[in-house]
This record gives structure tokens, sequence and C-alpha cells, in this order.
């Protein structure tokens, strides 16, 4: 079967392999649709976090199922996607009903080769039906159920105030499931495109220019000088994460899904008058992914909304770079194979 792996940052290579040989407990998928992705782009510029090379990636996919393995319920040929973050099952997060943050946790094209392949084999229990959707949506739910889980950590109640900072494919979902939840949502970003796109496609009532405007004062203003009661992170930018603290209410939660690889730094007298709370988000659960799935299906989200550009896996090689330039305003390439 044909390969495209990441040799080092800046340099993907195809390559051939034999067929995965289905191992006991392990599904066997005829690999459909390759979402690109912020960690896959990270990848490559050799700036992402706990990552190794060389590196088959990718990890939003939709595929055939060829072998279910063990799998109950599951037939094959159907159309599946897959929970891509392959966990122990015994360490303390999945005794507690977080696999998401298993202690030994294998990310699928982080840890592990992805889906950057003809087949490829995964874990039957993390298996997800397709329920009648496409090829091109069951590659999306993987990144809208991040942003489903961030919304979900937070706790969005409706009629709140939700800055999400951070205008990428993981902050547009992390909108989407905010405003899902009833709260009233402002995306903050330097892209004047991504701004547009909020508004014009997922229908943001405020948007801020980071670079031009007062985040400050444009917050107090729409929130009526109470500030923003959640705040998330979709940068993983040190600078942005450090800087959003000033923009919570009194009381408020920040949530961090974007990942950086330095420190927090944060005045802690305007912490903690604010008794704020902090915490991070990672990966998503089955919860979060049927969450997606049914907000799909419900017509809640649009997922072609997102895909701005399609290409055929032979052609991943010469495009890839391309998508890093923000000129080329990109939110979703889609790979078909």
């Amino acid at each position: 079967m044909k390969v495209l792996t990441c040799i080092t940052p800046g340099k993907l290579e195809y390559g051939t392999a034999e067929a995965p040989q289905v191992k006991p407990g392990n599904a066997l998928l005829k690999i459909k649709r390759i979402g690109i992705c912020g960690t896959d782009l990270h990848a490559f510029e050799g700036t992402q976090p706990f990552f190794s090379y060389p590196r088959v990636l990718g990890h939003e996919l939709a595929a055939e199922l060829i072998d279910a393995g063990n799998a109950q319920g599951f037939e094959k040929g159907e159309s599946v996607t897959f929970i891509p973050y392959f966990n122990c099952g015994l360490c303390i997060a999945c005794r507690s009903g977080k696999p998401n943050c298993c202690v030994n946790i294998q990310v699928c094209g982080v840890h592990t080769d992805g889906g950057m392949a003809e087949y490829l084999q995964v874990p039957s229990h993390l298996l997800v039906h397709g329920e009648g959707l496409s090829f091109d949506e069951l590659a999306l739910v993987e990144p809208l159920a991040i942003g489903a889980h961030g919304v979900r950590r937070a706790n969005v109640q409706p009629g709140e105030f939700v800055l999400v900072i951070g205008a990428g494919p993981i902050g547009l979902g992390i909108m989407e499931f905010a405003r899902i939840a009833g709260a009233s949502v402002i995306a903050a970003d330097v892209n004047l495109q991504r701004l547009a796109f909020c508004k014009d496609n997922l229908k943001v009532a405020h948007t801020i220019n980071v670079k031009d405007e007062n985040m400050t004062e444009r917050l107090a203003s729409i929130t009526n000088g109470d500030m923003p009661t959640v705040v998330i992170d979709a940068t993983g930018n040190q600078r942005a994460i450090n800087g959003a603290f000033q923009y919570m209410a009194h009381g408020a939660r920040y949530v961090l899904v974007g990942l950086q690889r330095d420190e927090i730094i944060v005045s802690h007298p305007e912490f903690h008058k604010r008794e704020a709370t902090l915490m991070s988000s990672r990966n998503a659960t089955r919860e979060d992914f049927e969450h997606v799935i049914r907000s799909m299906k419900n017509g809640l989200v649009d997922p072609q909304t997102y895909i701005t550009h399609r290409v055929t896996f032979d052609e991943v090689k010469d495009q890839f770079e391309s998508w890093l330039n923000p000129a080329n305003g990109v939110i979703k390439a889609m790979v078909e194979i």
C-alpha cells in the first residue's frame, strides 16, 4: 500500500508498505478521507510537542470498515470513523472515565503512525458508526469533537458570553458548540479573513481584530462591563494564552484547548481576586463524538462549511507546505484517497 511519511520537519516522502496484518482486538480500515489539522501542520513545521520522526501523519479520518475485529454491531463495508486516542484502559484517568487524557495515551498520527495510508488498523473498541454521514462529514467529526469537549469542560450555559481566542479550525468548532449551548460568542483573531468567515459562515455576532482593536475596551462594551464568563484559547500561542487572563469576568472559567511548549505566566493577585478557574481540555471522548454526529444529523452544524481545499492523496506532498500560508485561506484541507 502507498504511505506518506513526515521524515523530518519540512520533509514528506511517499513510500510503500505491506497492508496491516490485523492483530487481535483491532479493526481494519480502508481510508477514504483525511482531514489536515493543526497537529499535522505543526509536525511538518517542527513545532508540535510530544512528537518524534519519522511519522505517518493523519488522525481526522473517514473509512470503509474492512474487518471489525471483535467490535459488536459493526458490519463489513459500513462507513465509520474512530476515536484516535489509543488509551490503556488501566490508569487512573481511564478508570475515572477520562480516556482522553490517559497516562499512557498514544494518539494516532502523533505517537503512533496515522492514516496517510491506504489501510490502517485501530483498536476495535474505538470505532464510531457513520450514522449515514458522508466520508467528508465523518472526517470532520474528530476536530469538531475537540471543540465540543472544550465547551463541555467549560460547562457553558445559555446566555453566557464566551470569548474564543483563535479562529482556526479548532476555534471555529468551539464557537459552533458554544453557540449550540446557547452562548453569545465573541471571536478574536489577528486574521481578518478568518474573522469574516466567523461572521459570514458561523453567524458569530461579535468579532475582534486583536491587531487593531483594544481587546479590553471591546469586551467591556460587548458584555456591558462584565467581561466574558468563559474564555477559551484555541491559539496555542504563549503570548495569547498569558494575555487572556485579563479578559475574564470575576468568577470566570478559562479553558486551554490550544497547546504550546512554554510556561503559563499569570498575575496571581489578578487571578485570585476573580476566584477564577483555569483548566485544560485535551482531545475528546465518545460522548463528544456522539454529540457532534447528532448535531450534524440535526442540521446544527454544516461540515461542508469548513472544507476550503480538496486534493487527492497523490497531491498532498506538493500542496502541504502551501497550507501553512495564511494568505491561502485554508480552513480545512480534505484529502481524498
